[in-house]
């Protein structure tokens, strides 16, 4: 995708989360390079990969620490 092409129709958070999930279980990279990989498969921008990326990482950070608290 060049970069002046946007994507019409952004993919949902949970359809990336999903998507980071598999890939951080297959250990196909570093989820720190994970944005090529989520601009390859949603067709989207670096930058709105980015995006989603950080708020995967929020959200798994939220988790982590809620699963430690029951614990």
């Amino acid at each position: 995708m060049k970069p002046t092409e946007t994507h019409s129709e952004l993919p949902t958070q949970d359809q990336v989360n999903s998507f980071l999930d598999w890939l951080r279980m297959t250990g196909k990279t570093n989820m720190l390079g994970a944005v090529p990989y989520i601009q390859e498969n949603f067709g989207i921008t670096k930058y709105d990969a980015n995006r989603f990326l950080v708020k995967w990482m929020e959200s798994f950070n939220t988790q982590e620490k809620s699963e430690n608290d029951q614990t």
